[in-house]
C-alpha cells in the first residue's frame, strides 16, 4: 500500500484555514494571553519527561481544530499506519521506510516482503555490542599491539550528520576514546584530522550503504594511503571497519568480512543513526548508552503511532509549521537549543526536514502548489542572543522559533 495522495489545498479544511487565517492574522500573542487566562494550560503537552509549550504561537483553539481536521482529510492516520506496517511507502524507490524497526523491541514483529526483520536487527545489535566492548575495554588492539585511543567516522549526509550530532549531544557520557568525523571531500578536512592521529592507535569506521559514495570513498582512500605509510596492507583489516551492504567492494578495500556491519535498503540515510551507522556513537558512549538512546526513540515512536493527534507532540509541532509556512508565509524556522550539547542539532534537522521535504513534485507526479518545508537554522541560545536574535524579535521578518 502506498501513502495517500491527497493534495491538501483541495480539502475543505485548507479553505477553512485560509478563511480563519484572514480573520486572525492581525492578532498579537500578548492579546491572546489577555483574552484566555488558561491559555498556557490549554496549549501544552506533558509526556514522559517532556513539557511542550506551544501557547506562544499565533494560534487559537479554532486553528488547532481546523489543522486536526486537515489531518483527517489528508488521511494522516492511514499514512502513519502504512509507515509502521512495512508497506512500500517510498514510491520512487519501491521501498519500505522502517528506521522505526531499528528502535523496536525484540518481541515486535515487523514484516518486510513477508519476513520478520527483527531477528536480523538484533543480530546486528549483538555484533555492535561485542565489537564496541572489545574496543572500549582495550582487548582489541592495533597492528603494534596498542589499544585504540581514537575513532574516525568517515561518511557524509546521514552517515555523518546523525552520528556527529548524537556524539556531541551525549558528550557527558563519553568514554576515553576521542571521536573525529570526516565528511567534506575538500582535502583540508581530512588532513586536519589526520594531523592529530597516531596510526597505531586509530580505528576508522567507513560508513557507506553502497560503498560507492564519491566523497566518502575519496576520504577513505586518502586515509588508507596515509595509513599505509606506517602500516602494511594486512594491517588495514585491524584498523578499518565498514557499515555497508556492498560486501565485495568492502573486502576489495582490505576490510575483513567479520568487520562489516550490515544495513538494509529500508533504512533511509537521513534516519540511519539508529542502525549500524550508529557504530561510532556506540564506540563513543558505550553500547549500553547507545541502546538507551534506541529505547527512548522507541518510546517516542509508540507515542507518535498511538497518541490522539491533539496530544501528539510530532503531529502538533508539524501542524504548527505547516500553518506558519503556508498561511503566514514564514519561510524559515529557528531551532534554538539552550544546551551547548545541542550545538549540531539544527544542522542535523536540516537534513531531516529540508532534504526529506525538499520537493516540488507530489506523489501523483504533479507540481505542488503549496509550501513543502521550511528553512531550518539555529544555534545554541545565549550565543544566538548576541548574534541574530535582534532580527527575530525586532526585525521585519516573521520567524517562528522552537526553543
Amino acid at each position: 500500500m502506498a501513502l495517500p495522495t491527497i493534495n491538501p489545498t483541495t480539502t475543505k479544511a485548507w479553505k477553512a484555514l485560509q478563511n480563519h487565517y484572514n480573520a486572525i492574522k492581525q492578532f498579537a500573542i500578548k492579546d491572546l494571553f489577555l483574552k484566555e487566562e488558561n491559555r498556557a494550560d490549554n496549549f501544552k503537552i506533558n509526556w514522559e519527561d517532556f513539557y511542550v509549550d506551544f501557547s506562544k504561537n499565533r494560534i487559537t483553539e479554532e486553528t488547532i481544530s481546523l489543522l486536526l481536521e486537515l489531518t483527517n482529510q489528508v488521511k494522516l492516520k492511514e499514512a502513519i499506519s502504512a509507515y509502521y506496517s512495512g508497506d512500500t511507502i517510498n514510491k520512487t524507490e519501491g521501498r519500505a521506510v522502517l528506521h522505526t524497526a531499528l528502535r523496536g523491541k525484540e518481541t515486535d514483529t515487523v514484516l518486510v516482503d513477508g519476513k520478520n526483520v527483527m531477528p536480523e536487527i538484533f543480530a546486528v545489535k549483538e555484533k555492535m555490542k561485542a565489537f564496541t566492548n572489545t574496543i572500549v575495554d582495550g582487548k582489541r588492539k592495533g597492528y603494534t599491539n596498542k589499544p585504540f585511543t581514537d575513532v574516525v567516522n568517515i561518511g557524509i549526509g546521514g552517515s555523518d550528520l546523525g552520528p556527529a550530532m548524537v556524539v556531541e549531544s551525549l558528550q557527558f557520557y563519553k568514554n576515553h576514546l576521542t571521536t573525529h568525523f570526516v565528511s567534506n571531500v575538500d582535502g583540508d578536512h581530512v588532513n586536519e584530522v589526520l594531523k592529530k592521529l597516531n596510526p597505531e592507535t586509530t580505528l576508522f569506521v567507513i560508513v557507506s550503504k553502497t560503498f560507492t559514495t564519491q566523497e566518502t570513498l575519496s576520504n577513505a582512500n586518502t586515509i588508507r594511503k596515509w595509513f599505509l605509510k606506517h602500516g602494511k596492507k594486512e594491517d588495514v583489516a585491524k584498523h578499518f571497519v565498514a557499515v555497508s551492504t556492498n560486501i565485495e567492494k568492502v573486502k576489495a578495500f582490505g576490510i575483513d568480512q567479520d568487520n562489516i556491519f550490515p544495513m538494509w535498503n529500508w533504512v533511509g540515510g537521513r534516519f540511519s543513526l539508529w542502525s549500524a551507522v550508529g557504530l561510532t556513537i556506540s564506540l563513543a558512549v558505550g553500547f549500553e548508552n547507545f541502546n538507551k538512546l534506541l529505547k527512548g526513540a522507541n518510546a517516542m515512536d509508540i507515542h507518535f503511532k498511538n497518541e490522539e493527534f491533539k496530544n501528539n507532540i510530532p503531529v502538533v509541532l508539524a501542524l504548527i509549521s505547516i500553518w506558519y509556512n503556508n498561511f503566514y508565509g514564514a519561510e524559515s524556522e529557528a531551532v534554538i537549543g539552550y544546551s551547548q550539547y545541542l550545538n549540531q542539532f539544527a544542522t542535523y534537522l536540516q537534513q531531516g526536514i529540508m532534504e526529506s521535504n525538499g520537493k516540488s513534485i507530489d506523489r501523483n507526479g504533479n507540481k505542488v502548489n503549496y509550501q513543502t518545508g521550511t528553512l531550518i537554522w539555529g544555534e545554541p541560545g545565549t550565543n544566538s542572543q548576541h548574534a541574530f536574535f535582534q532580527l527575530i524579535h525586532q526585525g521585519t521578518k516573521l520567524i517562528p522559533a522552537d526553543f
